[in-house]
């Protein structure tokens, strides 16, 4: 059962289930069956079983954590000019988070050995024996099997490189990379009411991405390029260039770089999208009705995918999303397009990690890899002369 062996990590190291009765309620499985399967991996070591879980009545319940009590990952959202880094624990807990200048335009030589530089004195400090893998949050397609950036508009140089490959020859242990709308989806989901099980959550930044949750579980499509819907092209952009080569895109209308080049074009001093921010958040006449806008736009789009989808909550994230009258804007226009059945019950807010849930997420994916390497290394055949050896008497 290596399939329901990783799944049942993955919901204790993500914080979704502490508990036999909560692991077969969120995967739908026969509690037997679970009650099995925990019981090899506390004998394995990966899960451990400690004090008493809240209790709604008769006898209490025993808490499950990941084996060891030290265990962590180290990761980093990476962004245009910065990158979040920080230690993250089984649950999402964050320790030592730090902004750090990162310049993606470098290329990945140059901004992976500094990046990696810093996230081995985190795991020094930490103690190197409780470090479980690395995880890494990138503003581009990410192919996650193979490790590597695909095709990326915005970052030069960056396109087939193996990240993951290098980050693991660096370290020594398992990598994860992986798009910052998706770890942003899978840190947001790991702290949410497990009950909202199918969400969409958006990163409004400089670009803007999305990262759809189906059953509880992150999903990346048939080429783990599923949530683009930057690219989607609405009647508003007209026949503006996008960084992808075509016009129209919604990128080229709503997004953090759209609304530094509209601004600037109307005379307004910006140049980052952190300027046009600032703006917004004085009320700026000029940049306010800009980033209202861009919400509609981002609501037009997304209002075609939650009547396709009818998701339990859509999720805000991104420096855009900071602003009252951005997140007012996306959710006055999905009210308004959007049929009523679908709005109903619909959560429409800001994501609840704020900034650091893309860190959260990648680094959950790197503990979940490193958990599912030991079961992986557990599970492995004895060699046959291994086997000849154990059984020799002496």
């Amino acid at each position: 059962m290596p399939d329901l062996s990783a799944r049942v990590l993955e919901l204790v190291a993500s914080g979704q289930a502490s508990s036999r009765t909560e692991i077969a309620a969120l995967l739908a499985a026969v509690p037997s069956t679970v009650s099995h399967v925990v019981a090899q991996l506390l004998s394995h070591g990966l899960l451990a079983e400690e004090g008493t879980d809240v209790s709604t009545g008769g006898r209490p319940r025993k808490a499950l954590r990941i084996g060891g009590a030290d265990e962590y990952a180290v990761a980093a959202d990476v962004g245009g000019g910065h990158a979040r880094i920080g230690v993250v624990r089984p649950g999402g807990a964050l320790e030592s988070v730090a902004n750090v200048p990162f310049a993606l335009a470098d290329g990945p030589t140059a901004g992976l050995q500094r990046l990696a530089g810093l996230l081995e004195r985190l795991a020094d400090d930490q103690g190197r024996a409780g470090l479980r893998g690395v995880g890494l949050s990138l503003p581009g397609p990410v192919d996650v099997e193979a490790g590597v950036v695909d095709l990326p508009s915005r970052m030069p140089g960056w396109n087939g490189f193996p990240v993951a490959a290098w980050l693991t020859e660096r370290f020594g242990l398992p990598a994860v990379v992986d798009n910052d709308a998706n770890c942003m989806a899978a840190g947001e989901q790991s702290v949410q009411d497990p009950s909202r099980r199918q969400t969409i959550t958006i990163k409004a930044g400089s670009a803007i991405g999305a990262g759809i949750v189906i059953d509880g579980r992150l999903y990346r499509g048939a080429t783990g390029s599923a949530g683009d819907i930057t690219h989607v092209r609405i009647d508003a952009a007209g026949d503006t260039p996008c960084s992808c080569g075509n016009t129209g895109c919604l990128e080229t209308v709503a997004s953090g770089a759209a609304l530094v080049r509209i601004l600037s074009g109307a005379g307004v001093a910006v140049e980052s999208t952190a300027d046009v921010v600032r703006l917004a958040s004085d009320a700026h006449p000029e940049a306010t009705r800009a980033v209202r806008l861009a919400g509609r736009y981002l609501g037009e789009v997304l209002a075609a995918n939650v009547n396709f989808f009818n998701p339990d909550a859509v999720y805000l994230g991104g420096i855009l999303s900071t602003l009252d009258p951005f997140i007012a804007a996306v959710r006055s226009q999905l009210y308004e397009s959007c049929h009523p059945l679908m709005t109903q019950h619909l959560a429409i807010e800001p994501v609840s990690l704020g900034a650091d849930a893309g860190l959260v997420g990648a680094g959950q994916f790197a503990l979940q890899r490193g958990l599912t390497a030991s079961l992986e290394e557990l599970s492995a055949p004895i060699p046959q002369s291994t086997a000849r050896k154990r059984s020799v008497r002496v």
